[in-house]
């Protein structure tokens, strides 16, 4: 076995973090660090004369009209409805806290681009939700330092203190010891992607995924595939030159130039950085104590020559690297191809778009968790339970002054992380779009389906999402288990607990925090270094490099990227902080 690696995301940060909290803290050096709990003893013995309510188990409610600015990403395929303002989310939030939001709307694929726009142009919103990434508006002061103010927050604080968020936050703390993103909180991590297969065909050639899936590799789902195709050219279904697997969220639209979700997934087993998740390749070596570029590991490399083997033997389609979406579920839609990458909320939609190409009781689907590789057990739901978050520009501090500054802090503790707000945004209000049943769970009313929460409906049924904004991506991330879980269809909860019960999570690695000249420079190296490997890790996966006769040419044209210079980097960043502590 291998020594145990752990990962670390593009901008993971070292170990410090919030100002303004009265508990004991650790210290680097003479940087405060993340305090293991937030003592908010101060604020909660405020007395009940500022104008508003707030507090844990307690709504949210100014006691004069107020407005606050907000940006708001727009998704195409579910986009903003006049009905979200004048009777759904938008309108519930203002009749339950007295706070109107006035959206600053962005089409999502281009939601980053305005938001920056705004942002370095001195128009920002007071509200910027659904960020990923702050690192770009740390610098010049457009973006409050939140971790100084989080202790006026009692549902933040109650989360991080229950819940032990200390490690997962100081993963996102700057090197001046503070951290700039309100981050979506999750109890524990939980499989979001993971593959369908078309059951029916499988079992038909003699494939039992369920028995198999607890433990199964990459080589065995390469065979289970191999002899799924040979079944399937037997009964005309398909020809030996086809390929049966043509992946989505790979591609031209949303694969990023990077193999995207499927080089993602299968890179985690391996304990390496790839598609969606390459960041700058930077990992962690936990039985070295040190930081080392992975595209350019063994384990890379093994990674690699599994992903070519399922193009090389005629499985997965090379196109999948190029082509957009619609073109790779219209072949699973139509039975063309018999696996694809689901996530929690698509795998109803996969259902209901196979019943109307395929006909209903023509097929049967089954979501299995990912294989593992031969080195690593590794879960692929992640290793850090943060999410994307919230940042609140330096303008709503500057034209609210610090009293109305905090009173709309608390209203966005109570939109974002109460969980009363959680149940709205979620799924709407009781007794209009649904109820409690006996054992308490939620479900839609009669009449109604939520493509967000992956309930479908019968023709006819109002989409609540589509049609008052409930279930919008903009809200609902994190929380905990109960709350992430409470929408969940049996199949779905069947591949997330499957996951919990058969994968490890990593540990999380230790996070640096680059100054501002370092953080630069570290950019100007990656980015042209990681454009380089993605070019390579497609040409090897499709077939147009061989990664055993060109290895030592990719592994060249690295270092001539200065793929070292950055790993020296982070590791004299790394023993820097360490030394000085």
């Amino acid at each position: 076995m291998k020594s145990k690696i752990v990962s670390l995301s593009l901008v993971a940060s070292m170990l410090l973090a919030t100002a303004g909290c009265t508990t004991k803290e650790t210290t680097v050096g003479s940087t405060t660090t993340a305090p293991d709990k937030i003592d908010t003893s101060a604020t909660e013995t405020e007395q009940p004369s500022l104008g508003y309510e707030f507090g844990l188990g307690k709504t949210f409610h100014a006691d004069q009209p107020t407005t606050y600015s907000m940006f708001f990403s727009d998704a195409n395929w579910y986009s903003m409805q006049p009905t979200w303002k004048t009777e759904g989310i938008f309108k519930k939030i203002e009749d339950i806290t007295n706070v109107h939001l006035d959206l600053i709307s962005f089409d999502s694929n281009d939601y980053m681009k305005n938001v920056t726009l705004n942002i370095s142009a001195g128009e920002s919103a007071y509200i910027i939700p659904k960020i990923y990434d702050e690192s770009a508006f740390v610098d010049g002061g457009a973006i409050v330092p939140i971790s100084d103010w989080v202790e006026y927050m009692p549902n933040y604080c109650e989360f991080y203190n229950t819940y032990d968020m200390a490690p997962d936050i100081r993963t996102i703390t700057r090197s001046n010891g503070k951290y700039y993103r309100l981050p979506g909180m999750l109890e524990q991590c939980l499989l979001n992607y993971t593959f369908v297969i078309r059951q029916d065909i499988f079992k038909a050639a003699g494939v039992d995924v369920e028995s198999m899936e607890a433990t199964w590799t990459w080589e065995d789902l390469l065979e289970a595939l191999k002899k799924v195709k040979a079944y399937m050219v037997s009964q005309g279904m398909c020809k030996e030159t086809d390929y049966i697997w043509s992946d989505l969220w790979c591609g031209s639209e949303s694969g990023q130039s990077s193999g995207g979700n499927l080089l993602k997934v299968m890179g985690i087993t391996y304990d390496v950085n790839a598609g969606w998740a390459i960041a700058d390749g930077i990992r962690y070596d936990q039985a070295k104590d040190e930081w080392y570029f992975s595209p350019t590991s063994d384990n890379y490399k093994e990674f690699l020559a599994m992903a070519a083997r399922f193009v090389n033997e005629g499985i997965l389609d090379p196109g999948t690297f190029n082509q957009d979406d619609d073109t790779a579920t219209n072949q699973f839609y139509n039975g063309k191809t018999v696996i694809m990458s689901v996530n929690q909320s698509q795998y109803a939609n996969y259902v209901k778009k196979c019943e109307e190409v395929l006909g209903a009781g023509n097929f049967e689907l089954y979501a299995t968790i990912p294989p593992r590789s031969k080195l690593y057990n590794y879960s692929t739901a992640g290793d850090v339970r943060l999410e994307n978050g919230v940042m609140i520009s330096q303008k709503a501090l500057d034209e609210l002054g610090k009293d109305g500054f905090i009173e709309m802090l608390r209203f966005v503790d109570w939109l974002f992380y109460s969980p009363e707000a959680y149940t709205l945004y979620k799924w709407g209000v009781e007794g209009e779009t649904f109820k409690y049943a006996e054992d308490g769970s939620k479900v839609l009313l009669d009449g109604y389906c939520c493509s967000g929460l992956g309930i479908n409906g019968k023709d006819g049924d109002i989409d609540i999402r589509k049609q008052w904004g409930y279930a919008g991506g903009n809200f609902w991330y994190g929380h905990t288990l109960a709350e992430m879980t409470d929408n969940y269809i049996p199949e779905v909860k069947h591949f997330v607990d499957s996951n919990f019960n058969n994968r490890e999570k990593p540990a999380i690695a230790p996070g640096i925090a680059p100054n501002d000249d370092q953080n630069e420079q570290m950019t100007l190296i990656a980015t042209p270094l990681i454009d380089e490997v993605n070019a390579w890790t497609l040409w090897f996966v499709t077939g147009q490099k061989d990664v055993e006769k060109d290895w030592d040419e990719y592994v060249k044209v690295c270092q001539e990227k200065r793929c070292q210079e950055l790993v020296d980097l982070y590791n004299s960043i790394y023993k820097g902080a360490a030394k000085s502590s």
